[in-house]
């Protein structure tokens, strides 16, 4: 065969070669190919290996991460990992195609992902932006938390995340969709269970520790001890009556509180914040001792008296029979509540928390015609034996107060109607009822 014969069948067979290499390159297939050239749009022409073809790496498909200068990246002569993604048409060497190392890495990726989320792990990602309806995180690969899942409570500026490094439960993952769904909230609420449980093994009854007010309902405040809510009843925030909680706490306000019991089985932790403050009875022989006159608020009025608030959490009982000289049929006749009295301490007894008082004692008793000219004709025999009258005031006064002394009765205070009005006026009452 001639030297050009020879040639000829060289070019034929190279022909076939590259043909055959053309064949060989197929969509999803993945090559290497060395940087050749980098051209002025920012793309790389590489050369695939093993097929004598070139094919093109655009700036935006050589990361996963956002690449300003394609330069800074790569360099003639590298040599990448690279999937075929499409053909882009033909040349003189069979043809070009259109190449791709970031879809190659968030293929590796996927697996990654795959895998943890069979393995039932988490992932750790920075949170990159923030949408409407919830966070874009990136894992490598696009990843999304709807707002329901950033946390176990409703959040309501999303933009607090933005930057942060979270750690995610992956909830659904579907690669050929670029799928992937992300939840914080689950990693939060495992935590909060775990510092729960620690928490409420280590409390005592009894125990004072501080916590933070986290909400606030009718019934009394939610307070954070730090992982996890106990309760303080209204009837424990404070001494005085309190009718809202939220007229004396607010949400984030640091408060002591008393453990007044722990229920791991109901999940519960009941706390007072009252226990943790001076008793207000303390000293009150000395604040209100008998025979004082203190300022005091109308707090709740009842058929046989008013109870009325000398100091905070402090409250004594004006009985009926010590409203006024005046017969009144109820309390309501003269009083209301939230009127501010003054009032005369009758009587004093700390250890029972029992306070019985009068309004009356600070008024001027009214005399009839009769009684104002019998103190006239009896003035002078007073004046002789004032000494002695004074005695006799004195016990007079005292068996008073004793006879006076009143709170309500199977109240908290516990008082019975002996205690309240004496056994005659107790008679006095019966007689009237059975007229």
């Amino acid at each position: 065969m001639s030297e050009n014969g020879t040639s000829q069948n060289n070019e034929n067979n190279e022909l076939l070669d590259a043909l055959n290499s053309i064949d060989n390159v197929k969509v999803g297939d993945v090559v290497k190919g060395e940087v050749l050239t980098i051209d002025d749009d920012q793309q790389a022409i590489v050369g695939i290996a093993d097929t004598g073809i070139e094919g093109v790496v655009p700036k935006k498909e050589l990361s996963t991460k956002p690449v300003d200068d394609i330069n800074s990246v790569i360099k003639v002569g590298d040599v990448l990992d690279l999937v075929v993604i499409s053909r882009i048409g033909t040349d003189k060497e069979g043809g070009s195609y259109l190449l791709s190392q970031r879809r190659l890495e968030a293929r590796k990726v996927w697996d990654d992902i795959q895998k943890e989320f069979e393995a039932g792990h988490t992932l750790t990602a920075p949170v990159t932006q923030v949408v409407k309806g919830g966070l874009v995180v990136d894992a490598g690969v696009r990843g999304f938390v709807p707002a329901s899942m950033v946390s176990d409570h409703f959040v309501e500026d999303l933009s607090q995340f933005k930057g942060q490094t979270l750690e995610f439960k992956i909830v659904e993952i579907e690669p050929s969709e670029n799928r992937l769904i992300l939840s914080h909230r689950a990693i939060v609420e495992k935590e909060r269970a775990a510092q729960k449980a620690e928490i409420m093994a280590k409390l005592t009854a009894g125990d004072i520790v501080e916590g933070k007010v986290a909400r606030l309902t009718n019934f009394g405040a939610f307070v954070d001890l730090g992982g996890v809510d106990g309760l303080v009843h209204v009837s424990e925030i404070a001494f005085e009556r309190v009718e809202k909680p939220s007229d004396v706490l607010k949400v984030g306000q640091e408060v002591k509180v008393k453990v007044l019991s722990v229920d791991p089985d109901r999940d519960r932790i009941s706390l007072s914040i009252k226990q943790t403050l001076p008793e207000p009875w303390d000293g009150i022989e000395d604040k209100a001792p008998q025979g004082s006159v203190l300022d005091g608020t109308v707090k709740r009025l009842t058929s046989f008296g008013a109870f009325v608030e000398v100091f905070p959490g402090v409250e004594g009982l004006v009985h009926i029979s010590q409203i006024s000289h005046q017969h009144i049929a109820t309390p309501a006749d003269v009083l209301k509540v939230g009127q501010e009295i003054k009032v005369k301490v009758l009587d004093v007894r700390p250890n029972d928390h029992r306070l019985a008082l009068s309004i009356k004692a600070l008024e001027e008793k009214p005399q009839s015609g009769d009684e104002a000219s019998e103190n006239r004709s009896n003035n002078n025999n007073r004046s002789r034996s004032n000494n002695g009258g004074n005695n006799n005031r004195r016990r007079n006064n005292r068996n008073s107060a004793e006879t006076s002394t009143a709170n309500a009765p199977e109240e908290s205070t516990g008082f019975s109607l002996g205690d309240l009005i004496g056994d005659s006026l107790k008679k006095d009452m019966e007689d009237n009822e059975n007229k």
